[in-house]
């Protein structure tokens, strides 16, 4: 049966993952939700027209009604990143958006699986199940998941292999205090370390450095550029969307709510999640060498604390 997909926010994340998910065999409909309607209805439109050079799904601009029976609703509303301004600043702005939305959703889809892009996309998901009720499973943000491409593509640029070939994996905040999984990075079965050492391109300190600044401040200069990071997200959520509406079980690195992780109480980090029909299983920690334990645990607690002040937001 094809999977009937809802999108909450039609902006040009909403927009870009709606077309990109149009063309994603086993999506049946895709709704776009949107509070300017006649916005939600060009896009669906222009979307359609698309879709419709190959097999398409239908796409159509709806109300909160049209969810029902959705398997996944995903939540781009919200304020965007402006120059200058981190993922975890927006929190003021965007907390009481998704709190509505999620509100919203949940009386005509109550069994659905929230996949959240809002930013700070690691705090919403904590919301979605302390506020709300939502098993941590079914409230899960995209995270690192684009994080993930983005080190294994500047690795492949670097390493001049295809980036499918590379397996390595972005831990923690999906911002600042994000942790590049380096001790786990692999090409062809060899750590990464020792395959760069093999075909003659070291990556010394200085290089994984470079890299990490790269990644972490990707989107900054995406926007810095066109003004909006869009198509990067968009095909992570299509994706991810993918996995769980279709059942892939397949493994990625996404938040979800955690009771506790390395001493640190009530947070929401990306770990490696299954994600399939049920939405996200229970997190797996890998293994760390001591300076990625430390940065996640900070990591952690920059989230905890995060949190508690979305929390109090709420109930303000």
């Amino acid at each position: 049966m094809a999977a009937h997909i809802g999108i909450i926010g039609a902006g040009q994340v909403g927009a870009a993952a709606a077309y990109l998910l149009s063309a994603t065999p086993g999506i049946g409909d895709i709704v776009l939700v949107d509070l300017d309607e006649a916005r939600a209805a060009g896009e669906a439109a222009d979307i359609g027209h698309a879709a419709a050079f190959g097999s398409a799904a239908r796409v159509q601009h709806g109300t909160y009604e049209d969810l029902e029976g959705a398997q996944v609703v995903v939540i781009t509303a919200g304020a965007s990143l402006k120059p200058g301004q981190t993922r975890l600043e927006l929190l003021g702005q965007n907390i009481r958006i998704v709190g509505h939305i999620i509100e919203s959703v949940l009386k005509v889809a109550p069994d659905t699986i929230l996949l959240f892009a809002t930013n700070p996309v690691d705090v919403m998901p904590a919301i979605a199940v302390r506020h709300f009720g939502i098993a941590p499973g079914r409230a899960i943000g995209t995270g690192c998941a684009l994080d993930s491409i983005r080190f294994r593509d500047r690795l492949a640029r670097y390493l001049e292999v295809a980036p499918s070939s590379v397996h390595a994996s972005v831990l923690g905040e999906h911002g600042d205090s994000e942790v590049l999984h380096w001790s786990s990075a692999q090409i062809g079965g060899l750590p990464i370390i020792d395959f760069a050492q093999q075909i003659g391109r070291p990556i010394d300190a200085a290089m994984k450095a470079q890299i990490a600044e790269d990644v972490r401040t990707a989107a900054y200069r995406i926007k810095e550029g066109k003004g909006v990071s869009n198509f990067g997200i968009g095909g992570c959520i299509a994706r991810l969307v993918r996995a769980l509406a279709l059942a892939e079980n397949s493994v990625f690195s996404v938040s979800t709510y955690l009771p506790e992780l390395l001493g640190v109480a009530e947070t929401c980090i990306s770990l490696p999640h299954v994600l399939g029909r049920g939405g996200a299983s229970k997190p797996l920690l890998p293994p760390l060498d001591n300076v990625e334990t430390e940065a996640l645990k900070n990591s952690a607690e920059v989230l905890a604390g995060t949190i508690k002040a979305g929390m109090k937001t709420l109930q303000q």
